[in-house]
């Protein structure tokens, strides 16, 4: 068997397969090698590097593995035809990305932005920059799954009431409140912080319109961490502009990256995250503890896989 990184690990990380996997055949690239390719059993990608051509010339491939949650950038499709499983690492983010949004939060509600302009100016003026306090406050979390639950139990911890919003209304933990997606216009007005960490998917594409940020308090926080399409960039620079809301802070945007005369970096109410707030340097180390086991039960012949994907469906 041949398994296909198409992307290079960290050299202890590729010894560990090597140790508990002498049988199989590990080969690991930065880019695709379309004669490796032909031969793979097995791919592992992060899901951007796989386009329909290759997956025509993998004609051995009966699973890929995607060290990422998001597969938008995938040939669904074609995979679909070919009936190749798909799996991938959702719930690795959720510790790193729980702590970018806080660190977020804390930064804005403690006016950090403005100390550390002073400090830069040498200015000391300790009376400066409105600081508020997280307790208190309400958050409403479009998509509380693994990252929202994480996120909800450390927001819970500074005194947070949550509110989650999922396609079920179904409750969801570390929510004090959970509604359907459908009913998320009774419920913005609630929030002090809006947090969305939705994926990429027919229904979430341009969900959030205008009159949902006409719902938001003047004071709100709105966040995106699940992906750049949930709302039209012309609409979220129309929102900014026009001051609907306190402040947004984007770590995913419609075209990526961010293009350098894009409008969203002139405004003053915004914070510019350059998709990074999963990023640790224990990521691929959480990658692995998920495909390890899940590998170990491929070479038995089980299919039924940790977060096993409907790729037509996109999660």
């Amino acid at each position: 068997m041949l398994v296909y990184f198409t992307f290079d690990s960290r050299p202890d990380l590729q010894q560990q397969l090597l140790d508990q996997f002498p049988q199989v055949t590990f080969v690991f690239h930065n880019e695709i090698d379309n004669n490796v390719l032909a031969q793979a059993d097995v791919i592992v990608t992060y899901g951007e590097d796989l386009t329909e051509d290759h997956i025509d010339i993998a004609q051995n491939l009966k699973w890929i593995f995607v060290a990422s949650a998001g597969v938008e950038m995938m040939p669904h499709e074609k995979i679909a035809e070919r009936n190749i499983l798909v799996s991938n690492v959702r719930g690795i983010h959720k510790k790193p990305m729980a702590e970018s949004v806080l660190a977020h939060i804390l930064s804005l509600k403690r006016s950090l932005p403005y100390i550390y302009n002073n400090q830069r100016n040498r200015v000391w003026n300790k009376r400066g920059g409105n600081p508020s306090e997280l307790n208190g406050n309400t958050a409403l979390i479009i998509g509380p799954g693994a990252i929202g639950a994480e996120l909800g139990r450390i927001l819970q911890a500074f005194e947070v009431y949550t509110i989650g919003c999922n396609r079920s209304g179904e409750p969801a933990p570390y929510m004090n409140e959970t509604y359907r997606i459908s009913d998320l216009k009774n419920h913005l007005s609630k929030a002090d912080i809006v947090i969305s960490i939705l994926p990429s998917t027919p229904e979430t594409k341009h969900l959030l319109q205008y009159e949902h940020f006409q719902l938001m308090k003047e004071s709100a926080i709105f966040m995106n961490f699940g992906r750049g399409d949930l709302v039209e960039t012309d609409l979220l620079i129309r929102v900014l502009e026009e001051k609907l809301i306190g402040h947004a802070v984007l770590d995913v945007f419609e075209v990526e990256p961010l293009p350098s005369n894009s409008k969203l970096w002139d405004l003053d109410n915004i914070t510019i995250s350059p998709h990074c707030s999963s990023h640790s340097i224990r990521y691929l180390e959480r990658s692995f503890e998920i495909f390890v086991p899940s590998l170990a039960k491929w070479l038995r012949g089980e299919t039924d896989l940790v977060n096993k994907m409907d790729i037509l469906r996109g999660y």
